[in-house]
């Protein structure tokens, strides 16, 4: 089973709605291509990591961009350096409270959907040592 992070949820904005939409999509097709979600929506001090997979031996801390208006020509707006930063963050907390994981390749992918896609961006970015 999936672990949530977080406690307590907020009630769900059309926004919001949309964006579960889209992170249940993007779920079901990492899970069909051989992903096992360990978490989704796992919240830390930082910020919040849309999924949390193994992809392997791999940890894969993903996050869900559904945007319905905007182009994929957009995302470099909506994971800037700061929101790069909050989810690489967010990683190090979880791998922290969940240290059986710390021996594992980490990687930050980027799922892009919108009403006719769904692209998925393996290592999308790093951290900068």
């Amino acid at each position: 089973m999936a672990e949530q992070g977080g406690n307590g949820a907020a009630p769900l904005t059309p926004r919001k709605t949309a964006g579960k939409a889209g992170e249940d999509r993007a779920a079901a097709w990492l899970t069909a291509r051989g992903f096992e979600i360990i978490a989704r929506n796992y919240r830390s001090p930082a910020g919040e990591v849309d999924i949390i997979a193994l992809d392997g031996e791999t940890i894969v801390f993903v996050e869900v961009k559904a945007w319905s208006t905007y182009h994929i020509d957009n995302l470099d707006r909506g994971i800037d350096a700061r929101k790069q930063r909050r989810i690489i963050e967010t990683a190090k907390y979880f791998l922290n409270a969940h240290r059986k994981y710390n021996n594992r390749t980490v990687r930050f992918d980027v799922v892009f959907i919108n009403r006719d896609e769904l692209i998925h961006f393996p290592s999308a970015f790093m951290e900068n040592v």
